[in-house]
């Protein structure tokens, strides 16, 4: 078993498909060595709140090698996605004992990709918060620094991906969610087009500022993940273009002489860290090392404005939302049920008039489409993932009771909604790190539906700027993922 652990930890999720498609390692061994490191390393973390190690074991036993990433350990994240018979809080302590009745759409593809289910990681209350600290379940913490927060609402994903106990987790993003934890803990977090996953159940999230897809250590893992999950239904409101090809196979044709535009300045006005605008001029050199043709473009935004119109839009939403849970569990929520800054928000969303609601939408289209017209001279676009280092525990504080005061600390992610709103793809990559060995990560944005053009410049820059070798102390990784 020390030989499968082993091997467990050197190989990413693609070397771990293919050793099983092989019969080289068992689904059953696999998951063993996956719930072992687990075991190991959660403790210190609080990474998994929710072990599923017979349902894994049950699954893995019955793995077909042919599925496309058999018998690769996953972790779904505790918000939104359904799996039928496993619990489904989104942290909250209102639904602390609801039980998922049917699978999302996504999770049925993720059954049939062949990923091996072994539990569910932590989230902020509903998924609103970019650090990772509910009531309900307790704080994670960054194994870069436990000081330090692994960011949100997927950061206990961030954690489990970041430290090997697992090669891909499922991440969501509605306001930079997939891309935070990715900055904050030093693994890829791709945000994909608006329409590329189907939300099926559900027709839409929050006007389309809603996605579903995972972290991972490598960007091929993402791909492949991207390949397993990807696809609209007949009907779904945002159709987007299938890929020419499996984006596995497009992520690994190198892009040439692309027109790329970079940034370094906050459209909302605020400061950017020193270390975090070095970071992102480097990246910026080394693209125009490689041949294509950079320059600087600010955004032209007026971000706080936007985030104003986007979150009083979501309290709607949430609002809604909790709704339809009362349905569910037969009685109404009240703030003793709820974090205070959730109470606040469900208290705006039911005062919102549907006229108001309905301007704000409106509102949030138009700019989505200024922003991709003002970005549209450019095939992909460089910004911070965080203007700042990642923040203390206790920083986003959802405890507050003041939802402008509590709003107005996102600052830190304002490169990150933007694009939420828009529908571009948008990946953070931990090319960088920060003086005291922090990961820095650096977000790529690309033409609406571009998510395969993403992928090929990610897969160069993994090449030029490697990654692979940094890992946090005490997880012990050994070689490199995917050899």
């Amino acid at each position: 078993m020390s030989d499968v652990r082993t091997l467990y930890r050197q190989s990413d999720a693609v070397a771990l498909a293919d050793h099983v498609r092989k019969g080289d390692i068992t689904a059953l061994e696999v998951a063993e060595a996956a719930i072992d490191t687990i075991e190991a390393l959660n403790p210190d973390l609080n990474s998994v709140i929710c072990k599923l190690y017979d349902l894994g074991r049950e699954t893995a036993a019955k793995t077909d090698p042919a599925a496309p990433l058999a018998g690769v350990p996953f972790l779904l994240k505790e918000l939104a996605s359904n799996w039928a018979g496993v619990q489904a809080t989104n942290s909250s302590r209102f639904l602390k004992n609801n039980v998922a009745a049917q699978d999302s759409h996504l999770t049925q593809r993720i059954k049939a990709a062949g990923l091996t289910l072994l539990g569910k990681t932590n989230a902020p209350e509903n998924g609103w918060c970019i650090a990772t600290e509910p009531v309900l379940y307790g704080p994670t913490l960054n194994p870069w620094n436990p000081k330090a927060t692994p960011g949100g609402s997927s950061g206990g994903s961030a954690v489990a991906v970041a430290t090997g106990m697992v090669p891909i987790a499922e991440a969501s993003d509605g306001a930079g969610s997939i891309r935070v934890p990715a900055s904050c803990c030093g693994v890829v977090g791709l945000k994909p087009s608006r329409g590329r996953v189907s939300l099926a159940p559900f027709a839409d999230y929050w006007a389309g500022g809603a996605y579903f897809l995972c972290n991972t250590r490598t960007v091929r893992d993402t791909a492949a993940y991207l390949d397993a999950v990807a696809g609209a239904l007949p009907g779904d409101p945002y159709p987007v273009a299938a890929p020419s090809a499996a984006f596995g196979d497009l992520a690994l044709r190198s892009p040439s002489g692309l027109r790329i535009g970079f940034t370094v300045t906050a459209p909302n006005g605020t400061p950017v860290d020193p270390e975090v605008k070095a970071a992102v001029l480097s990246v910026a050199k080394q693209l125009a090392a490689l041949g294509h043709e950079v320059e600087e473009k600010d955004m032209t935004l007026d971000a706080n404005s936007l985030w104003q119109t986007y979150t009083d839009m979501t309290c709607v939403e949430t609002a809604g939302m909790f709704d339809f849970m009362e349905t569910l569990e037969n009685r109404k929520v009240s703030p003793d049920d709820v974090e205070p800054i959730t109470w606040a928000i469900i208290e705006r969303g039911r005062a919102t008039p549907a006229t108001a609601h309905a301007g704000r939408v409106e509102a949030v289209r138009q700019t989505a489409r200024a922003i991709v017209q003002d970005l549209w001279p450019f095939d992909v676009y460089i910004t911070p993932t965080l203007t700042q280092r990642p923040r203390p525990v206790g920083y986003y504080d959802m405890t507050m009771t003041d939802l402008d005061a509590y709003n107005a600390l996102w600052a830190d992610s304002v490169f990150g909604f933007p694009f939420n709103v828009s529908g571009q793809p948008a990946m953070s990559l931990p090319l960088c790190e920060f003086s005291d060995g922090l990961p820095l990560g650096i977000q790529l944005i690309g033409r609406p539906g571009d998510d395969a053009g993403l992928l090929a410049l990610a897969s160069v820059l993994e090449q030029v700027m490697p990654w692979n070798e940094r890992h946090p102390p005490g997880t012990n990784f050994g070689a490199t993922d995917g050899k």
